[in-house]
């Protein structure tokens, strides 16, 4: 956070009616040794302040140093209750030297702003070394005239002074780069070394005034040697400006003319030895030829402070009270220079601008004090009071003699403008308007002008007629109270002055200290009529009158006492079924003075004391129709009215009622079989059974041509199948199902035709599905369950081929009903394809129906892809279908490019359809290779077939040949790069034998165990990963141990390498407490022993 030296700051610019003093203890000036610490502190008292003040912290004119708080910069705050202070903290942790500066500290709290400033001077340790003494070098030299000026040490200056003075010094003794003079002369103070070839070498620094003549001088120890001067690296040559002297070892260099561009470093070389200086040309005072003169106006003149110089666009500093002030655009003051004349200008001065205002130049200065004073203020029209209707306007003016702004009070609060109260002011007149006044305007005004000590009153009176707010009743101002509950009928009144209010009812007043059954109570904003525990009698007219100094209001309301209807009479049931019934009743005698709106029905079981509301909808007529109720359970039910006021007492409940009902007809009757002798007739149960359940079936017939039915089954038949036995041979006969509960016997279902009794042939007919009429297409591993429905009788038989030869059933299954056939295959394959035929035999008749079943896969990758031509950007391929098209027909092909050098491959074509295609818009400079996916209605190949060779997209001109190189030879025969180690196993714990091997081809690897191949042995586990062979033994027993050896073998030869595996067991009984876990030679098993 420390940038550069710090420099004197510009206090801000506010108004005065925007700052007012928020510090209470400023943080002071002070001084630090480096890698020392140190804290200013500033405090704000917080009694008037509802929140926290804004405090920032800066270093010079606009570094804020919130953002470079770290390690040795350290922002703190806290606040005592006690005392309301608020305390801000800044901590400067092992200070460096460019720490040294001019601070700021400012605090803001809405409208009000304070600042502070203070320096920070940070001095050199006593272990520091000692500082070059180049004083002499900033001496104010002049060649002539030197006796005539007083001699000024400006490094002394420099040296001794606060850095926030250095911009002012170096003003004031003509230094136009401050910042590079430090950064040369801090350069300049490192230890000088002796030098062989200078006797005496240049000082460190030389100053000279602009236009002057500067002397280097030194002297050589041998006078032979070549010495050659420099300024800022480039050798300078013998001119008028430059004069070379030789006295005796003495060298010499007149600098003629100095001008500004003579500021700079100057060496001399000798040999390989230099010495260097730094050379300061200031420019010549400019002294002030005529200087400010007081000056006296008022507020609002413009003022004009001129100063004469005596050189034309000199630079010129204006202060105010010691402030330098900036010409900024935005600055009240503007700064105006005309040849050697400079004038500073306020258009429009303020109270404030009282002030010691003064200028500056290199050589010398002038200060005039200016005074600001108000004009005698005189009222041309003053404010009137006025009385205004609620809602009209209030425009309040006021006229004076001078143009100043002021502010507005009502009733002694300040007034600020808003959306409903509107400020003006145009020159010397001030107004004050609210477009719609509301009763709260009323009151003082008064208008103050601004830094005068005077008021201009005026008074507000706001009016409001009486007026009623009857929105919120009914029609004809009509209000309904339920009988027995008590009104308080609130209606809102207006007017101002607050109105008086008046009941009335007939000849009888209600006054507001009335403590009635029914009164009148009376607010400022509204009036009450109580009526307590209302009655029938209390129905009427009321009137309410208001009247006040602006008018007068009156109005009826009609007060309507009612209640809730009488019961009903008690129900009748007059239709019951088997979860419902049918009831009616009679309306209520009396409504309770409103309209029935409608009824609520209950009903609840005889045995129970619980009521179930049956609808949550009114039903408006007087007949209703429970349902789901359960059969054979006693119910009763009831009925209540209901009107606006309320639900009347229950009725009577009706007398109890049982719901019960027999089962709905069987359904589906048809015909299951025909014999000589027999009749199976089939039935599925009735829709609707009930909770009195289903005890059987009862079938019934009768010879066609009579009307006797005869039971064929004495006893109820709970299947739904029966056999009728015993027919006469070509008789026709009528058949009917019942279905019989504890209710009885269900309506009759019959079967709509006579039956002849004669067995029937019915020939063969296989019903095939229609997605079975075109080729059922199935994709490998899917499964196949086909269900091929048919008819015929009797005793059909079934019979299945595959493209005309028998199907293999350990393959397919097929499974035959007196109905339908099945062929289901679990898991399809290829194989499967084909034609099936069925055939259905019934006797001598046959029907034969044939199937196409097509089992599909992705297709093989294309036979060939070629490049056949490269131009330009283009490239054309072709390619060969695949001989494997997955028993389904090649739909497109997908085309894929890949760089030589990145080979990532990148889709330029899909669904392709062509067995040749064009590439374009490849990159000139790139080699590419190419490959083709084959695509069918399962997908793309697994597989693409990509072009041997490579396109290259040459760029146009000589085509470069490149160099052929023979292919390097990687092969290798195996080699174990790791052989494997001796190892030691604990039994029961898994162990690992690792060796790593390397071979091109990629070796073959095999495990043995005492010379003996390891194959299929759950125990073992064999890795390989980049070369790292693996063996794992689980669990190893004694039995495990023995040689191991990894045997690895390619086509160049093989290598082997071996290890012997010991496997440790533990004791071998009870351990005894203290015990060993492995007794060393007692009883303890070891591999080696087996």
């Amino acid at each position: 956070w420390s940038i550069g030296e710090g420099a004197p700051e510009e206090s801000e610019k506010r108004d005065d009616s925007q700052m007012s003093t928020l510090f209470i203890e400023k943080p002071q000036s002070g001084s630090v040794s480096v890698g020392g610490n140190i804290t200013f502190i500033a405090k704000v008292e917080a009694k008037d302040l509802l929140r926290k003040p804004n405090v920032k912290w800066f270093k010079g004119k606009w570094m804020d140093l919130a953002s470079k708080a770290g390690k040795h910069l350290q922002l703190k705050e806290s606040f005592e209750r006690h005392t309301k202070i608020h305390t801000f903290e800044m901590h400067i942790i092992k200070a460096k030297e460019n720490y040294a500066g001019n601070y700021r500290c400012e605090v803001s709290y809405k409208d009000k702003f304070d600042s502070c400033s203070f320096d920070l001077e940070v001095t050199e340790s006593s272990q520091a070394a000692q500082s070059i003494d180049i004083r002499s070098a900033f001496k104010r030299r002049e060649i002539k005239q030197q006796e005539e000026e007083p001699e000024v040490d400006v490094w002394e200056l420099l040296k001794n002074a606060n850095p926030s003075e250095y911009e002012k010094i170096a003003f004031q003794y003509g230094i136009t780069d401050l910042r590079g003079m430090l950064k040369r002369l801090k350069r300049m103070r490192r230890e000088v070394k002796k030098s062989a070839a200078f006797a005496k070498v240049l000082d460190p620094a030389y100053q000279v005034d602009k236009g002057g003549k500067v002397r280097f001088m030194v002297e050589l120890a041998d006078p032979t040697v070549e010495l050659k001067w420099y300024k800022n690296g480039q050798e300078i040559r013998p001119s008028a400006k430059y004069i070379f002297e030789h006295k005796g070892n003495q060298r010499i260099l007149f600098i003629n003319n100095c001008n500004m561009a003579d500021d700079a470093r100057y060496y001399v070389t000798a040999g390989d030895e230099k010495c260097s200086t730094e050379l300061f040309v200031r420019d010549p005072p400019i002294l002030v030829t005529k200087g400010l003169e007081d000056t006296s106006t008022y507020v609002g003149e413009r003022v004009e402070l001129s100063c004469e110089v005596s050189e034309e666009n000199a630079n010129v500093k204006w202060f105010r009270n010691g402030v330098e002030l900036s010409n900024d655009p935005h600055s009240r003051y503007r700064i105006k220079v005309e040849g050697k004349k400079h004038t500073l200008v306020i258009e429009e001065a303020a109270k404030n601008d009282n002030a010691t205002y003064s200028v500056m130049t290199t050589g010398g200065q002038s200060e005039a004090k200016l005074s600001v004073d108000l004009r005698p203020l005189k009222i041309s029209l003053a404010l009137e009071d006025q009385t205004v209707r609620l809602g009209q306007e209030i425009h309040l003016k006021c006229e004076i003699s001078e143009n100043v702004e002021g502010k507005w009070y009502k009733n002694g609060q300040l007034v600020e403008a808003s959306d409903r109260v509107k400020l003006y002011h145009k020159g010397r007149i001030h107004r004050f308007v609210i477009a719609s006044s509301v009763v709260d305007d009323e009151g003082e005004y008064m208008f103050v002008p601004d830094a005068y000590n005077i008021n201009i009153p005026c008074k507000v009176h706001v009016v409001d007629p009486p007026k009623l707010h009857l929105d919120g009743l009914g029609e004809n101002n009509t209000v309904t109270v339920v009988a027995g509950s008590k009104l308080r009928l609130e209606i809102p009144i207006t007017g101002e002055p607050t109105p008086k209010v008046v009941w009335s009812r007939g000849d009888k007043d209600f006054g507001i200290t009335d403590s009635g059954r029914i009164r009148a109570e009376t607010y400022p904003d509204s009036s009450c009529l109580v009526i307590d525990a209302a009655e029938r009698e209390d129905s009427g007219a009321f009137r309410i009158a208001l009247k006040n100094e602006a008018g007068e209001d009156t109005a009826l309301i009609n007060i309507k006492v009612v209640d809730v209807p009488d019961p009903p009479q008690a129900p009748n049931v007059t239709e019951v079924g088997e979860d419902w019934c049918v009831m009616t009743w009679e309306p209520p005698a009396n409504d309770g003075g409103s309209p029935i709106l409608g009824y609520f029905i209950e009903r609840k079981k005889k045995q129970s004391s619980r009521w179930m509301r049956l609808n949550f909808e009114l039903i408006k007529e007087t007949t209703f129709e429970p349902k789901k109720m359960i059969e054979g359970v006693a119910y009763e039910v009831r009925v209540f009215a209901v009107n606006a006021i309320g639900i009347s007492k229950p009725s009577m409940p009706s007398k109890s009622f049982v719901p019960l009902a027999v089962t709905s007809p069987p359904t589906l009757l048809a015909v299951d079989g025909v014999t000589d002798t027999s009749v199976t007739m089939k039935w599925r149960p009735p829709d609707h059974i009930g909770a009195a359940g289903l005890d059987g079936y009862v079938v019934e017939y009768c010879f066609e041509g009579t009307d006797e039915w005869i039971v064929a089954n004495p006893e109820l038949t709970d299947k739904t199948k029966f056999t009728i036995n015993g027919l006469p041979t070509g008789s026709k006969i009528l058949v009917r199902v019942k279905a019989v509960n504890a209710a009885g016997e269900s309506e009759p279902r019959y079967h709509p035709q006579p039956i002849l009794v004669k067995e029937v042939i019915e020939p063969p007919k296989i019903r095939l599905p229609r997605h079975l009429k075109q080729t059922y297409t199935r994709r490998v591993g899917e499964t196949v369950n086909l269900v091929i429905p048919f008819q015929g009788r009797p005793r059909a038989k079934v019979s299945w081929e595959k493209n005309g030869s028998p199907i293999d059933k350990n393959q397919i299954n097929i499974r035959n009903t007196e109905n339908d056939t099945i062929i289901f295959i679990r898991k399809a394959e290829r194989s499967h394809s084909g034609e099936y035929d069925m055939k259905v035999e019934v006797e001598n008749l046959v029907d034969k129906a044939t199937i196409d079943i097509q089992i599909v896969d992705r297709p093989g990758p294309p036979e060939i892809v070629t490049i056949d031509d490269v131009w330009g950007e283009n490239v054309n391929l072709s390619w060969k279908p695949p001989k494997d098209d997955g028993n389904a027909a090649i739909t497109g092909y997908t085309i894929q490019k890949a760089d030589k050098k990145s080979m990532e491959w990148f889709t330029v074509m899909e669904h392709y359809h062509r067995t040749s295609a064009t590439i374009n818009e490849l990159i000139i400079g790139n080699e590419y290779y190419f490959r083709v996916f084959a695509e069918n209605m399962c997908g793309l190949s697994e597989d693409a077939t990509m072009t041997k060779e490579s396109a290259l997209i040459a760029k146009d001109g000589k085509v470069y040949k490149y160099p052929v190189y023979n292919d390097f030879d990687f092969t290798e025969r195996p080699m174990f790069t790791q052989p494997l180690v001796n190892t030691f196993a604990v039994a029961g714990y898994n162990t690992t034998l690792n060796c790593s091997v390397r071979g091109n081809p990629k070796p073959k690897i095999t495990w043995l165990k005492n010379k003996v191949i390891i194959m299929n042995d759950p125990r073992y586990r064999m890795f390989s990963n980049q070369g790292v062979c693996t063996l794992e033994i689980r669990k190893p027993s004694p039995y495990d141990g023995g040689t191991y050896t990894c045997r690895a073998v390619n086509t160049l030869g093989e290598a082997e390498v071996d290890c012997k595996l010991e496997v440790k067991v533990i004791y071998q009984g009870v351990i005894n407490p203290g015990e060993p876990f492995f007794l060393a030679g007692k009883n303890q098993l070891h591999s080696k022993d087996f």
